[in-house]
């Protein structure tokens, strides 16, 4: 759903500019309350995963693919304020270097796939967890309808943001009508992913998934027949250590490196729901080219390799590691920002103290 230079005209992709950096500036202070020592990596890896997992268009329809767009994953994952540090941190990797998703549209991308989707998935995820037994499997429930919810979601932000400034004359019923369509069903594929991603991490590390924080799973006993909750004392242990996310960080690069360096060459070439709907509708008749699309990595191949498995498998570990240092960085700076605050909170009343 990467929005290029020329749908939206330049007063609205300027007002969305704002609202999107609105939102990053708040993201960045609330991302101070949720990354810590353990976390703060974690969310760079967020950051390349989804990456990765962007390049694997899925078919959903008849010549149509969709793709991953992530918000409900790194909300869940990492928080929502650090969700949409995230995805932000995705797309302008994506803009700058692989000429994916405009730069004068970057604020409506980051608004509609990153905002938009946070917002809708978290929500929806947080109101089921207060209805659903606390048990991991209602957080991997929880995670897949969010995620399914969130994708349309944000076609119907779009058609709004289309209908106010979009640059040719098309309809509004007409598109928010093909456009939520055919979101519906790469919802499907969203919520598989998500909730296949939150599943497997909390598994095996539950303290690191955020939405699931506070929750915990007792163990059972038989008594007659019947299982009933282990007495408290007798409650899981802490996993096994959790004091380290090492071997997560690894596997989780590891195989974010695969997907994007391997795996991406089997995804479907066929256009994403956006493409499909803006060729179907005419939506793309003043679409711009793209101001990076003379760079190296331009459209997620490596300039003159000729091979197309290598120079795309090469664009993917380029992408996924320049998105994990990126991010890393982002967020390692945001955690030092809190420890800083924390500290001057911690020290300002002894020295009022000794003042005195």
């Amino acid at each position: 759903m990467h929005v290029p230079d020329g749908f939206i005209n330049a007063p609205v992709s300027v007002a969305a500019g704002v609202v999107a950096a609105a939102a990053v500036a708040v993201s960045l202070r609330g991302a101070r309350r949720e990354l810590d020592e353990r976390t703060a990596p974690l969310a760079g890896l967020v950051a390349a995963f989804i990456f990765a997992v962007q390049m694997l268009n899925f078919p959903v329809a008849a010549g149509t693919s969709g793709h991953l767009l992530g918000g409900a994953l790194a909300a869940i994952l990492v928080g929502p304020y650090t969700g949409v540090l995230c995805v932000s941190v995705v797309l302008l990797m994506q803009g700058i270097l692989f000429a994916d998703g405009g730069l004068t549209a970057l604020g409506v991308n980051v608004t509609v796939m990153g905002v938009v989707t946070v917002v809708v998935a978290y929500a929806i995820f947080r109101g089921l967890l207060r209805i659903l037994p606390s048990t991991r499997r209602s957080v991997t429930v929880a995670a897949f309808t969010g995620a399914l919810l969130s994708v349309p979601a944000a076609a119907a932000a779009f058609t709004a943001v289309y209908a106010v400034g979009g640059t040719t004359d098309v309809p509004i019923g007409k598109v928010i009508t093909a456009m939520v369509g055919v979101h519906v069903l790469i919802g499907i594929g969203e919520a598989a992913i998500t909730a296949a991603t939150v599943g497997a991490v909390i598994a095996v590390r539950p303290d690191l998934v955020h939405g699931a924080r506070g929750m915990t799973t007792r163990l059972k006993l038989r008594v007659d027949g019947a299982l009933v909750d282990a007495p408290a004392a007798a409650a899981a242990p802490a996993p096994a250590g959790a004091g380290s996310t090492r071997k997560v960080w690894v596997t989780g690069l590891v195989t974010a490196l695969v997907l994007a360096g391997f795996v991406s060459f089997y995804a479907s070439a066929d256009p994403d729901g956006l493409e499909k709907v803006a060729a179907d509708k005419g939506i793309d008749e003043k679409v711009e080219e793209h101001a990076a699309a003379n760079s190296p990595l331009a459209d997620y191949g490596v300039k003159d390799v000729d091979d197309a498995r290598l120079s795309g498998g090469l664009a993917g570990v380029i992408g996924v590691g320049v998105t994990v240092v990126a991010g890393t960085g982002i967020f390692w700076a945001v955690r030092r920002r809190r420890t800083e605050d924390l500290t001057a909170t911690s020290t300002a009343p002894a020295t009022s103290a000794s003042a005195g």
